[in-house]
Order: C-alpha cells, then structure tokens, then sequence
C-alpha cells in the first residue's frame, strides 16, 4: 500500500487524470480579479478541462475564495509545503501540472516582474519556471494611465518576445471612474482562447 508521500500529487492535490487538460489560472492584484470566480466557473465547462488558480496576496483583496469551487494555491501553500528536501517544490509542481497557464487579470506591477524575469511570489515563481513550450496566456489590466505610459509597451512587447501569447485589454468604463483601455478582456473571450488550445 503507497503512502501519501508515495503518490503523484498527494501532497499537492496535483492530480493529473490521463486525458484530463489541465489550466492553471493565475490571478494578481487588479480589481479585475473580482471575475475570478466567473472565469474559474466556465472554463470548467469546457469538457475534459480540470482548473487551479495561483493567486498573489494582492488579488486576495478582491475575490471571495468560498465562491471558487478549485483549489487556489498562495505563497503560504509554498512554504508550509516545503520542509526538508524530499518534500516538491509547488511552483515547480504546478509547472509540470499545468498544460496551459492563463494570468487573468495580468497587473502592472506582476507585469513589470515578469517582464524582468524577478519571481518574489508563488506565482512569478511558475511563470519563470514555466515550459515554454506550453502556452501561456497573459490578460493586462491596468487603469488607462498605467496603460498608457510608455514602459507598458515595453513589457508586453517583451512577453510576446518569450512566447507568451497577449488576450488583449479593451476600452471601457473602469471601476475607478475613468473610461478608455486598460480593463481585462472579457471572460467569455478569454475562455475562448483558451478553448482555442484545448481543442
């Protein structure tokens, strides 16, 4: 009999079912964080499709975690894993999971980490881990003078420049009051993308 130290995934809940397609969602500290739930519950429409979520601590501020029905993995998870060098390393572990990574919503500043190759968190730790020879998705959002100036460009141009494929952020009324590019993609479009590589 295998103990729980002798299963694939035990420790992390990284189950990967042959067959299954497996999306790892990545969410940071913008208010578009808030359609967390939403985006989670139609992928998980998409047949044969099976979801995580890594979260930075900042997008915490803006989703209720009882209204995500997957497991959502923080920085706490990392090191309250890892206790002596036999145990997995998660962001290495999620990496090996994941067949598509998706970063919805992609803040400025995780943007700018990324863009930079710094990996501070659980989830740069993936993104800077990650098989580019995986798709990975990145959805900005930003309020419309963040997206503005001009080190934005720079950032996203440099992600494409690694292989990462950009959902594109649309003109619209923004929380904060103001209106013009920089909201998050609709979540049906990301979702389509998405299918788009599942299929």
């Amino acid at each position: 009999m295998q103990t729980d130290e002798q299963v694939p995934g035990s420790k992390t809940g990284l189950f990967k079912p042959s067959g299954t397609f497996c999306v790892l969602v990545g969410v940071t500290g913008s208010v578009a964080a808030l359609k967390l739930p939403q985006l989670v519950s139609q992928l998980l429409q998409l047949p044969q499709v099976d979801v995580r979520v890594v979260t930075t601590e900042h997008a915490q501020h803006f989703y209720d975690p009882s209204e995500v029905s997957v497991k959502i993995y923080s920085d706490n998870d990392e090191w309250e894993l890892w206790t002596q060098r036999s145990d997995p390393v998660l962001h290495i572990e999620l990496r090996r999971w994941a067949d598509l990574f998706v970063i919805a919503p992609l803040d400025a500043n995780t943007l700018g980490k990324v863009a930079s190759g710094i990996c501070d968190n659980l989830l740069t730790c993936v993104v800077r881990a990650w098989d580019t020879s995986r798709p990975l998705l990145f959805c900005p959002a930003m309020n419309t003078a963040m997206w503005k100036h001009p080190i934005t460009a720079q950032q996203v141009s440099r992600l494409k420049e690694f292989g990462y494929v950009e959902v594109p952020c649309i003109s619209k009324k923004l929380v904060c009051g103001d209106e013009g590019k920089g909201a998050m993609a609709e979540v049906s479009t990301i979702v389509s993308v998405v299918e788009q590589y599942v299929q």
